[in-house]
């Protein structure tokens, strides 16, 4: 089992020094939000220079690509993570993906992986974000083969890439509509410069929007386009009117489906470190008098998130392996590598985000302090569940295509297991639905098949999440409470359905937990992230640092009470 988080040495080497250097060691939590927006900058560079990452990379998909999102370092600056998957998977691989017979693209691309340039991705707007097929922002060529790049209302301003100057110039690929002589030849991506590292370009404006709380700041922005002049070499891709204008700029927007899966990986790492710190604190806090005092874990409501949240987190880590892995191949239909995508997505941040909650409360107050790492943690991944794909849109999607057959996703290794059997019987019923409907836009299908979309794509991760746990050896007895934490999602299914009694699925999570209990040490160093912990409440060591640095208050006040009570005179 492993001891830390798997990297080839090279890369773990980089990145063992870098948690040691003044950039990622230093407390910088109480540091202005603006400052910290800007040191983010030199924590992406840091991160990606560590990595080495190439053209090949991202081109590929290669497993050094994949290590670097599941690296538990992206989990202690979100902002830093923003930025470097913005850098590398969206703007660099979308160039990349343009770039066959483009050789002046080549020093651009090697400045963005070498952070000389700050690269952004510019789709969605203030008025259009689910449909950006809609988007206002035009590009109009003129009869140089130059094009005009303008915002023509307030709603088509770019929302919200973080595009203000920084100290190192800033490019952008940005969607806009293709005009040609008056004739929308649908959405395109163009390269456009943004600013000097100094000051914005001429034409192009950026509002600092507010940093959200919670998470760590990064400097989103409002983007305007006014009359910006650009060569006619701007344009990614050929200057042509497509037959299916639509599927073209799919085609365009890939790494969106790239990034998907990418940032639902850091939900391996979050998973981990929630669960790290849950349990170390679970262990070391303990309660009741002198002697005869026990340590949280003693306690079944404590065993049950905690233990819960081990097993997930094992299991998550094997369904993103092999998610990855499927999603990476060029040979599968475009279609079901996003499906993949989408179910992995799903599942992830749900895992995630459920171990948040119910962990950070079990820590008490403690847990919801951002020096313990939890809130922030939970906050990233609240971002990411709308980042590059919102999940309820991507299942509604994925859902109704699964359930008109367009297309298949990969079958169950394990037709018989609980969780494939919910989510055959959950496609049967709501395939009979829209069957039975007149259409796939109609009243009944937006009624009752629409709001159990997520419900569908969650349970079809699940199932391959399981069976990707089994099949990389996972422990039985992990994978079995990882099975009743799933039943407990929609436990009135597996009643109705399987006969599973209420007391059958206590039962269950009875009899793993249990198992589960004395290897629990072994389990939690398994996770391998230990290294990556700085929140206090983890060691009675780290605790007892962090109230020694605390800022600290004395004196030689006095306050009389009672006895005593002052006359007021009103000055009416």
């Amino acid at each position: 089992m492993a001891t830390e988080h798997s990297l080839p040495t090279t890369s773990a080497n980089s990145i063992r020094r870098l948690l040691g250097s003044p950039l990622w060691s230093t407390k910088h939590h109480q540091r202005p939000q603006r400052e910290r927006a800007w040191l983010a900058y030199d924590k992406a560079k840091s991160i990606g220079l560590a990595y080495n990452v190439t053209a090949d990379d991202l081109a590929t998909l290669s497993q050094n690509f994949w290590d670097l999102h599941t690296d538990p370092i992206t989990c202690l600056d979100g902002a830093a993570t923003t930025l470097l998957t913005i850098q590398y998977n969206l703007a660099a691989g979308t160039l990349i993906h343009h770039s066959e017979g483009r050789n002046d693209l080549a020093p651009l691309i090697d400045d963005l992986l070498k952070f000389r340039k700050i690269g952004q991705f510019m789709l969605t707007e203030v008025g259009h974000g689910l449909d950006v097929v809609n988007i206002e922002t035009t590009a109009t060529q003129l009869p140089t083969g130059e094009f005009i790049l303008t915002s023509p209302t307030p709603g088509a301003s770019k929302y919200m890439p973080p595009t203000v100057p920084t100290g190192a110039p800033t490019i952008a690929v940005v969607f806009a509509r293709l005009m040609v002589k008056g004739e929308n030849w649908g959405v395109r991506p163009f390269l456009v410069p943004l600013n000097d590292g100094k000051q914005m370009c001429t034409g192009v404006t950026a509002k600092l929007l507010p940093y959200r709380e919670l998470s760590n700041p990064v400097n989103h922005a409002i983007t305007t386009f006014k009359d910006v002049r650009l060569p006619s070499t701007a344009l990614l891709g050929p200057l042509e009117k497509f037959d299916f204008p639509h599927m073209e700029f799919l085609k365009s927007a890939w790494r969106i489906a790239c990034g998907a899966i990418a940032l639902g990986s850091i939900a391996v790492p979050a998973s981990k470190l929630h669960t790290f710190i849950a349990a170390r604190y679970s262990l070391r806090r303990t309660v009741g008098n002198g002697v005869n005092r026990v340590p949280l874990l003693h306690f079944r409501t404590q065993q049950i998130p905690v233990l819960t949240a081990l097993a997930q987190s094992y299991v998550l880590e094997a369904y993103q392996k092999w998610a990855a892995k499927c999603f990476s191949d060029p040979e599968e239909d475009p279609r079901v590598r996003h499906g993949i995508a989408s179910c992995f997505k799903a599942v992830a941040v749900q895992t995630s985000q459920g171990i948040a909650i119910a962990l950070s409360e079990r820590c008490g107050a403690q847990g919801i302090q951002a020096v313990n790492q939890m809130t922030n943690m939970h906050a990233e991944m609240r971002g990411i569940a709308i980042a590059e794909g919102d999940i309820l849109v991507l299942s509604i999607r994925l859902a109704t295509e699964l359930l008109l057959e367009r297309y298949e996703l990969p079958q169950t290794t394990n037709p018989s297991s609980l969780l494939a059997r919910h989510e055959a019987g959950l496609i049967s019923k709501y395939r009979n639905v829209l069957n039975s409907a007149p259409h796939h836009r109609s009243p009944e299908v937006n009624n009752f098949v629409l709001p159990h979309c997520q419900r569908i794509v969650e349970a079809i991760g699940h199932r391959m999440a399981y069976d990707a746990a089994v099949a990389a050896g996972v422990s039985r007895d992990l994978v079995d409470l990882y099975v009743s934490s799933i039943i407990q999602l929609d436990p009135a299914w597996y009643v109705e359905n399987l006969g599973l009694s209420v007391k059958n699925q206590e039962e269950l999570q009875a009899k793993a937990l249990d198992a589960i209990l004395p290897n629990v040490e072994t389990l939690i160093q398994g996770l391998g992230v230990d290294r990556y912990v700085a929140a206090p409440i983890a060691s009675d060591k780290s605790w007892d640092a962090f109230v020694d640095g605390l800022e600290l208050f004395e004196g030689d006040g006095h306050v009389q009470l009672g006895g005593h009570r002052p006359k007021y005179k009103s000055n009416l």
